[in-house]
């Protein structure tokens, strides 16, 4: 069993490891996920739960609030017409993207949960980042491309072995990919086939389909 300790209301390791220190903030169960949701840009609180539906509103607000108490998260109100609150990471919540994407890459070698679900829309966008594989990227590097998931856009631009990825439209996208985001996961990772009327390709058709096959899943 693990052995808690409480220190000022709040459950502690009581270790002085960074690392103990460091879990004592976002080890509770769903805050790291938290981040995650919050890493491409603010939410709203019923984002938050569109990204996180196994969590309950009681627990991500609880979630949420340690996390604001910690200097991990920070919430304001955005300005009228929209006058609506979210959420976001503060500096230091940001410093944990590196943490983040490398969870991820150790966690994508362990075997799927059984039965299908797709990823959550941040998520997918993050996985992408955590399984870029940049030697592939011969000839593409300075480059950008659109992602048209539903609703939502995301600009993906190959800039010097990193894969950016951002909340919004691409500016002079090489090429543009619009589809969703089940489709998206079952190409990328379950063998669907590129020949598929659920997803289209605008402008370099070579180049979106090179781009597609950066992101394997580790052996």
């Amino acid at each position: 069993m693990v052995d808690f300790r409480t220190l000022a209301g709040k459950r502690t390791y009581g270790d002085p490891c960074g690392i103990a220190r460091a879990l004592d903030v976002i080890g509770e169960r769903w805050a790291l996920l938290v981040v995650r949701e919050l890493l491409l840009g603010p939410k709203r609180f019923t984002d938050l739960r569109a990204g996180l539906p196994h969590v309950s509103p009681d627990v991500l607000s609880q979630r949420l609030r340690q996390l604001e108490d910690d200097g991990v998260v920070d919430r304001r109100t955005l300005p009228p017409p929209a006058a609506s609150q979210v959420y976001e990471l503060t500096a230091r919540g940001q410093e944990l993207e590196p943490v983040v994407l490398a969870l991820g890459r150790w966690g994508s070698r362990a075997p799927f949960p059984d039965g299908y679900e797709p990823l959550g829309m941040d998520a997918l966008v993050l996985a992408l980042k955590t399984l870029y594989r940049p030697d592939g990227a011969d000839g593409l590097t300075g480059s950008s491309f659109e992602l048209r998931l539903g609703e939502q856009r995301f600009a993906a631009s190959l800039q010097d072995g990193r894969l950016e990825v951002a909340r919004g439209a691409a500016t002079d996208p090489l090429a543009t990919i619009d589809t969703d985001s089940g489709t998206l996961q079952r190409i990328l990772w379950h063998g669907h086939p590129l020949t598929t009327e659920a997803l289209t390709i605008t402008g370099d058709q070579q180049a979106a389909v090179r781009f597609l096959t950066l992101f394997p899943l580790p052996e």
